[in-house]
């Protein structure tokens, strides 16, 4: 007995997902829209799935592997707390202390409920059952903790760490009475959401377009269609914006770079699992929820598949990590990210390097900087110095429909642009988002 599906184009997305049935039929018969070209595959074929589909890594995917460990060596620098190894173990050992960490929070709340009055309680367990919120967020932290080991194990393999490298580790930050980072976890863990879940679309969707756009308008106008445009994204996260890119017409050599181990080491957990998980990622904050379902929701990633070969992450802080790449490439994009400088003219110097000359700087963010910057230029001033290095900002490379002039005549337009992981959440945190598209001479 055959079962016929039909698929338009050969998916193997969704074919795993066909042969992943409880019960798969004998024969599959898959058909694309053209009768004459019939896949079929034999039972031996369920023995694939996403999870052992491997991909030979490409040249420079092994080179970057190879440079990467060389820099998380200890003989490599100083041994101390900004070294790469020790940032690297410390996002371990926070990904491995999810659990421990929340449910002692979870503990801290229960304290505070006792000081309810007795009266008080009794309606609240009688109407909303309050107490039942403790019991399902605890086991929801298990099962949080049970991803968060799962992302901890691939990272002592991919980094090649020894467990018990990790443990001493533990151990002595233990000992000196450094508690593990909380705070990190929980926020590379809202990352999934807005970068690898279809209820990120709303975020990613406010400025994906424009900057593709203006993307491919570059490489249509400048460039020859048999030209491959090197394209690095500093800054990246979990690095859907440039897994977007790379599936584009022409093709570009996309990179990304991040600094944060706990963003990287959950990058690494999606290139080496293919199959779809789930996080439960706002049961750690009781704030601004409509519904309690919503708050205890399970959110499944990735959304999409990654395009593993086409996308490099390149690990470690842009401004040194990229020391050599004089004039090596043809767009820098700078999403949500030069605010993040501790000194915003290392951030300007390093795009401007890093360019060929006539290369591109897109950039679209807000103007948020941390607690101890060494400069913080208003969106005048940037585009001042960024002229005096160089770059000029041209309204003919911006695409139509991508905001309003934030300054006249300087090309450079805002747009709100929201930021908060939890679109069913009661806040909303948004920017007036900065749209530029300007060329390094």
């Amino acid at each position: 007995m055959w079962t016929t599906i039909w698929m338009f184009g050969f998916n193997p997305w969704l074919l795993s997902h066909v042969l992943a049935l409880e019960e798969p039929a004998q024969h599959l018969e898959i058909n694309p829209p053209h009768p004459q070209q019939v896949y079929r595959i034999q039972q031996t074929v369920f023995t694939l799935t996403e999870n052992n589909m491997s991909q030979t890594p490409t040249a420079r995917h092994v080179t970057e592997k190879k440079s990467l460990l060389q820099r998380l060596a200890r003989t490599q620098g100083r041994w101390n707390e900004h070294h790469p190894r020790h940032r690297l173990l410390e996002a371990l050992r926070g990904f491995s202390s999810y659990g421990e960490n929340n449910l002692a929070e979870l503990n801290r709340l229960k304290d505070l409920y006792r000081h309810a009055s007795k009266q008080q309680k009794a309606l609240l367990e009688s109407t909303i059952n309050y107490s039942s919120k403790f019991t399902s967020i605890s086991d929801l932290v298990v099962k949080n903790q049970d991803l968060c080991d799962a992302i901890v194990r691939n990272a002592l393999d991919f980094y090649h760490i020894d467990r018990a490298e990790l443990e001493r580790h533990t151990r002595g930050m233990t000992a000196a009475g450094r508690p593990a980072d909380k705070v990190s976890v929980s926020q590379a863990l809202k990352h999934l959401v807005r970068d690898w879940s279809a209820q990120g679309a709303s975020e990613r969707d406010a400025a994906y377009p424009c900057i593709v756009k203006a993307l491919e308008g570059i490489a249509k106008r400048y460039y020859h269609h048999d030209q491959r445009l090197n394209v690095l994204l500093p800054g990246a996260g979990l690095g859907r914006l440039g897994h977007e890119i790379s599936q584009l017409t022409p093709k570009f050599e996309v990179t990304n770079n991040e600094w944060s181990a706990y963003q990287n080491i959950i990058y690494r957990f999606l290139e080496a699992n293919r199959q779809q998980n789930t996080i439960r990622p706002f049961i750690d904050t009781w704030s601004h929820h409509k519904t309690t379902p919503n708050m205890l929701r399970g959110v499944p990633f990735p959304d999409t598949p990654l395009n593993v070969d086409d996308v490099l992450l390149v690990e470690g802080d842009f401004t040194t990590t990229f020391s050599r790449e004089t004039g090596y490439y043809d767009v820098v994009i700078t999403h949500f990210f030069i605010d993040t400088a501790r000194n915003l003219m290392s951030y300007l110097d390093t795009i401007h390097r890093v360019l060929k000359k006539g290369g591109y700087w897109i950039n679209f963010g807000p103007l948020l900087y941390g607690s101890a910057p060494f400069v913080q230029l208003s969106l005048e001033e940037v585009l001042v110095v960024a002229e005096a290095m160089g770059f000029s900002f041209s309204v003919g490379d911006v695409p139509q429909g991508c905001g309003l002039e934030s300054l006249e005549g300087k090309g450079v337009f805002g747009m709100e642009a929201r930021y908060g992981f939890d679109e069913r959440a009661l806040t909303r945190n948004a920017y007036d988002a900065q749209f530029w598209v300007a060329q390094r001479w």
